[in-house]
């Protein structure tokens, strides 16, 4: 095994490292400087999370810069191969290059990525704390992106601008944001972000920050770029990509067994089985026509097919003719990515060998705690309120209305909980939490119930919440797909769904004379009853089942039914208003096989109990404003800053599907959200269940359920203005700052008209002067 005294260092704690490869070796980065590339070099990058089990997780970059050497490139390669034989083969490895770079990799850096040109301020000057007063800098930054914020290096020329982004003028001690006309309020934000960082870190906050719109440039600026001509509009950028190719994917085998690299088809469709990836081999998951190559090494592969993978993986995008920036991660057997386990049908985490820890998870979630359920503090917090669905305990008020021809009828109370699997209701509930007031739009459409009926519901939905001044959140609920919210409105009882309804000619249909009820409860206990065909193939060890005969009715307890199952069974049969005989799974008698038309096969295979490590929750922006269904992921982790007022965003959190619709978002976007949301599953690769529910919510009348994806969110965001916020930061940080640095002193030449002030506390040597720290306005 090759040693470095690098790797003795790397991945000892949680944390993210960086290093550059210079003159051939591996140099560190420090962490003020994180974030920035110079596009003629090539960096590794180790990121370290600490698992629940106490076990270390890796996932390990090398960063190729668009001007970088062959030479370069390929030690950052070797430097890659070596790293992760030292970590024991545990990273998970990826290929980044310039303006391409995984979601992974961009999560890392929320303020943005800076490229750098030339070598100029690298090595000799860019790596080193600059004191004030010895800045010597003169470059122009443009920032793009909304979701993953560039800065990349321009000439310092009117040329190099445009009216529609925002650009930053760094002259070392002096930092100017300029604004186009045409950029909006989101961009401004993000641009904000950027050149705080370069304040606070590059330069340890020994810089003045200023605002400067365009057509309000100063003498300075003037003198540097010259008079300002006109300038061109915004330039077009494709930061999204169709979602129509995610969906497929290939998969090849890889192997030296004849003594040169051979790649074979296995499957030219998923989902794959999980039995095709063999443990003396490495395969390659083909996503290329969505931008992806995934790389599997099988733990008893050779040591030659395992060190070769990216070398298999770049001859591989050569072959098929993919870009050369196609992204390429290498994934260890026991390691997968929600991501890559997507593509495979029924994937089952085998039990972790020794140091493996859980499966991996990514680093957007890994400040996500995973929380119990209590009834009794639920009003308390959101994280659990979005972790179990639950806005509140259920006690809230209700109005039910059944959907009859094109009108909507009041459901009598005494049936309440009781629905028809041919029939279309709207439930409105009204609860309040944390002393907010909601509302919540149910749309409950039976599996047999008629078009025409499912569409009026959406209608009269519309309406009703058009009624109700448009703040309630609708949630499209298809029969089987309940929320855990929903079955818990029924006072303690289980929710009932019968066969048949009124949809059927002749109005309400009759009981049968034979009815079998399967009742499942959800983690929070709350119960649903389900009628089901009367055979001996619906019934499922998991689960507790009622059978009602004209003869006489029985309780079912399959061998893994829960104490909650049983008890909203038996209450099922007070509902029902029958006597029921218990039986357990294994003692049945004839008279039960006989009602159920005879002895056949069922399920009896255990049931998955927990979805958040293997589906993680994801935030997209999405579109299809040109008639293509376009999408953009939201690196890292997730924040309320990222829900950009003038889109729609989608939320997925597995189980359903939020939509959220910004108040600036245009007439066509908020009319198709839920067309977005349904073809977002449609073309999900992990052939997701269309009957998801899908949760329209508006900027502004969040319910906790999507609240507590995002930590801390504030009720009073959108208040006030983000960007006026953000100035207004570094103000706060500097009251308390004084207070906790009584050495710090005060200069007669402080002026009250500069803009934003910084927050670098975290560089403060003992001897600081306030005028170096400037109040905002």
């Amino acid at each position: 095994m090759v040693n470095h005294p690098e790797f003795e260092k790397a991945g000892k704690q949680p944390g993210l490292q960086v290093w550059r490869i210079e003159n051939m070796d591996l140099v560190p980065v420090p962490k003020n400087l994180h974030g920035g590339f110079y596009t003629g070099d090539t960096y590794l990058i180790l990121n370290t999370i600490k698992q629940n089990s106490g076990n270390l997780q890796y996932d390990l970059h090398f960063w190729i810069g668009d001007a970088c050497s062959i030479d370069e490139s390929g030690a950052a390669a070797i430097f890659t191969v070596q790293m992760d034989d030292f970590l024991g083969g545990k990273p998970i490895q990826y290929r980044e290059v310039q303006g391409y770079e995984s979601k992974t990799f961009v999560g890392y850096f929320k303020s943005g990525l800076k490229y750098m040109v030339g070598r100029q301020g690298g090595v000799a000057s860019g790596f080193k704390h600059v004191a004030s007063g010895e800045v010597n800098v003169k470059r122009v930054l443009h920032v793009s992106g909304r979701r993953v914020v560039r800065a990349i290096e321009v000439p310092v020329s009117w040329d190099s601008f445009n009216q529609g982004d925002c650009f930053i003028l760094d002259f070392g001690q002096e930092i100017y944001q300029w604004c186009g006309s045409k950029c909006n309020q989101f961009e401004r934000l993000k641009a904000t972000s950027v050149s705080k960082d370069i304040r606070d870190n590059e330069r340890c906050g020994r810089a003045k920050l200023f605002v400067c719109e365009e057509g309000s440039e100063n003498e300075k600026i003037l003198t540097i770029l010259g008079p300002k001509p006109d300038l061109p509009d915004a330039q077009t950028e494709d930061t999204k990509t169709d979602a129509s190719n995610r969906k497929s994917a290939k998969l090849y085998k890889v192997s030296n067994a004849s003594g040169s690299m051979s790649v074979t088809l296995v499957a030219e469709e998923n989902p794959f089985s999980q039995s095709a990836l063999q443990s003396t081999d490495c395969f390659i998951l083909d996503h290329g026509s969505n931008g992806k190559i995934f790389v599997w090494k099988g733990k008893e592969a050779n040591k030659e097919e395992r060190s070769a993978g990216m070398k298999a993986a770049e001859d591989f995008i050569s072959k098929m003719g993919y870009p050369k920036h196609t992204e390429v991660q290498i994934i260890p057997e026991n390691g997968e990515t929600p991501l890559f386990k997507q593509f495979f049908k029924f994937w089952h985490d085998t039990d972790q060998t020794k140091g493996m820890g859980q499966a991996y998870v990514p680093n957007k979630i890994a400040k996500i705690k995973k929380v119990p359920f209590d009834a009794s503090s639920l009003h308390k917090s959101e994280a659990m309120a979005a972790q179990h669905g639950m806005v509140d305990d259920g006690k809230g008020e209700k109005k039910i209305w059944r959907i009859e021809g094109s009108d909507k009828v009041p459901v009598d109370p005494s049936i309440l909980g009781q629905f028809f699997g041919g029939d279309s209701y709207i439930i409105l509930y009204s609860y309040k939490h944390g002393g907010r007031q909601g509302q919540i739009i149910y749309i409950w459409q039976g599996e047999e119930s008629s078009q025409d009926e499912k569409g009026a519901s959406a209608i009269l939905a519309g309406q009703l919440d058009t009624e109700l001044g448009g703040s309630p959140v609708q949630v499209r609920v298809i029969e089987g797909k309940e929320p855990p919210h929903l079955m818990s409105i029924f006072g303690g009882q289980p929710m009932v769904v019968h066969k048949g309804g009124t949809s059927r000619e002749g109005g309400q249909s009759k009981a049968s004379a034979i009815c079998l009820f399967q009742v499942r409860a959800n983690p929070a206990g709350h119960t649903r009853a389900v009628e089901v065909d009367p055979v001996a193939f619906s019934l499922n060890s998991n689960d507790a089942f009622v059978l009602v005969t004209a003869s006489g009715s029985m309780l079912w307890l399959g061998h893994g039914a829960s104490n909650a199952e049983k008890n909203g069974a038996k209450k099922l049969g007070s509902i029902l208003r029958v006597d029921l005989s218990e039986i357990s799974e294994g003692a049945e008698g004839d008279d039960f096989w006989s009602a159920l038309g005879g002895k056949a096969d069922y399920r009896t295979s255990e049931r998955l109990k927990s979805k958040m490590d293997t589906h993680p929750p994801r935030l997209f922006a999405c579109s299809n404003k040109t008639g293509q269904f376009l999408i953009e992921e939201v690196p890292g982790e997730m924040t309320q800053e990222d829900l950009a007022p003038d889109d729609v965003m989608i939320l997925d959190t597995w189980d359903q599907v939020f939509v959220w619709i910004g108040n600036e978002a245009n007439e066509d976007e908020k009319r198709e959200a839920v067309t977005s949301a349904a073809k977002y599953i449609e073309s999900d690769p992990a052939s997701r269940d269309k009957r998801t529910p899908i949760v329209t919510v508006k900027q502004g009348f969040e319910p906790p359920t999507f609240t507590g994806w995002f930590l801390g969110w504030d009720h009073d965001f959108w208040s006030s203005n983000p960007l006026e916020r953000a100035m207004a930061d570094g103000a706060t940080l500097l009251a308390h700052m004084l207070e906790e640095h009584p050495y710090v002193t005060k200069d007669k030449d402080v002026t009250s008209s500069l803009f934003i002030p910084p927050a670098a506390a975290s560089c403060l040597n003992k001897q600081v002067h306030y005028s170096s720290y400037l109040l905002g306005n």
